[in-house]
């Protein structure tokens, strides 16, 4: 069953999906030179989907006596 248009989150589009289709994993893998053109399309190593950024700590400013 589909959900109605009315029901749907427009934020849902803009988080990152655990799945990606074959273009998009063809993409990075492009991007990353493990893939290139003559090569077989099944059978593609795995892709990392989703990169948690992280923030570094901030240092604290020591006060100068």
């Amino acid at each position: 069953m589909s959900i109605d248009r009315s029901l749907k989150v427009k934020a849902g589009l803009l988080k990152n999906r655990n799945v990606w289709t074959r273009a998009e994993r063809l993409a990075a893998l492009t991007k990353s030179r493990r893939w290139s053109d003559g090569d077989e399309v099944l059978g593609l190593p795995k892709v990392r989907t989703s990169l948690k950024s992280r923030t570094k700590k901030k240092k604290k400013k020591e006060a100068e006596e």
